[in-house]
């Protein structure tokens, strides 16, 4: 019988700081079964648009959806790999470029689950959650992002 694991709120406000990625990672240092971390880090870039650059994003969300749908992803994640531990947060609100917007914290006894379990949830959460980025556009304008 497969464990089911309780779901977790991912969203935070405004961008995750350093600080919260830095205690997350000294949070897990008790747990010696662990013999690898993926960390994936999403910063919000300052691309070039034909109205101007790109100064921040603000994301908004179907939250109760979003968070159903990074329950399903966190549950197939563990069915699909060998991991101890997986934490996913998200920004809502406005996050500058420079910015951490998502950080996916996967752990695993094994590098290799860890790598693959990494890559294959940030994939799901970019086809499957219902997370919309308004990107900031120079000086008054916006244009809505698209999840590429």
């Amino acid at each position: 019988m497969e464990k089911t694991h309780k779901p977790k709120k991912v969203f935070v406000q405004g961008p995750i700081s350093p600080e919260f990625v830095a205690k997350s990672i000294a949070s897990h240092q008790s747990k010696t079964g662990i013999g690898a971390h993926a960390i994936f880090l999403g910063q919000i870039r300052a691309d070039q648009k034909d109205t101007g650059t790109v100064t921040g994003i603000d994301y908004t969300a179907y939250e109760e959806m979003a968070e159903q749908a990074f329950h399903d992803i966190r549950e197939a994640a563990f069915a699909r790999f060998e991991l101890t531990c997986l934490h996913i947060y998200h920004s809502l609100g406005l996050v500058p470029t420079g910015e951490i917007s998502l950080f996916v914290f996967v752990s695993s006894p094994h590098r290799r689950a860890a790598f693959e379990a990494s890559e294959y949830i940030v994939e799901e959460i970019k086809a499957n959650v219902p997370i919309f980025g308004k990107e900031l556009v120079g000086d008054a304008g916006h244009v809505w992002k698209e999840n590429t």
